[in-house]
């Protein structure tokens, strides 16, 4: 008997969930597309459709409770198991100098790019766990890397932002306690690099497909795959 991997992407209507819905949708995949605007979620699952990949629109917005309720509720409707999770969905807030953040600046940031991982996660725990392999990929950036971002020699060394990266190394750190606690799963982070996306106003030098090399290899390990690890297209990165 033959049996579908299924996968969910949050923030998956443009940029890199939207081309790692479609690289997966190529593998025959079974995909739920999470968006929070939901008439843009909408064109991209009739687009992705279009091509030729399964794929379902899920209205989900990580930053809201009563939203992952309802996702996992949709989701749970159409399969029994969910084997890849992949939490995309993130916001890079404003590039404030250090010395004029303020707490406040923090909130929306931390919001979408940690707790909402969290959230998520939490929430679809009972899917994952009745999934054979379940994966885990929490997508990062090399600008929570400590050691990236205090080497000269690195573009990342060379933005300052409070907010955002300081909550992709607490997005970090939060992949390596689950991986210690949550045996059966593997959950690893993704770094895409430094991709064109309207993140950077498309200044990246990746292409998309580049970009989402991290993700797609991560969301496809086999069960002798790593867990509790840091990624990114060419091998792993450094803490």
């Amino acid at each position: 008997m033959t049996t579908t991997t299924t996968a969910l992407v949050t923030g998956a209507n443009k940029g890199l969930g939207y081309e790692t819905v479609r690289r997966l949708g190529e593998l025959g995949w079974q995909i739920f597309l999470g968006a929070r605007d939901a008439d843009r979620g909408k064109r991209a699952a009739v687009e992705l459709a279009e091509q030729g990949v399964n794929v379902e629109f899920v209205h989900l917005d990580v930053t809201s409770t009563d939203s992952i309720a309802a996702a996992v509720a949709a989701v749970g409707a159409r399969i029994t198991a969910l084997d890849v999770l992949i939490n995309n969905a993130g916001i890079p807030g404003a590039f404030i100098p250090p010395q004029e953040t303020q707490a406040a600046d923090f909130r929306a940031v931390f919001e979408t790019n940690v707790f909402a991982p969290v959230q998520v996660t939490h929430a679809f725990l009972p899917l994952l766990r009745a999934a054979t392999q379940p994966r885990v990929v929490m997508v990062s950036s090399g600008m929570g890397s400590l050691t990236i971002t205090s080497d000269p020699d690195r573009v990342e060394s060379t933005l300052l932002n409070l907010p955002y990266t300081s909550s992709k190394s607490a997005l970090n750190m939060i992949t390596s306690q689950y991986a210690r606690e949550l045996t059966g799963i593997q959950i690893n982070a993704a770094d895409p690099g430094y991709t064109a996306t309207d993140f950077n106003s498309h200044a990246g030098y990746q292409t998309l497909t580049e970009g989402t090399d991290a993700i797609v290899r991560l969301a496809t390990l086999g069960p002798d795959g790593p867990t509790g690890g840091y990624f990114d297209r060419q091998g792993p990165v450094p803490w």
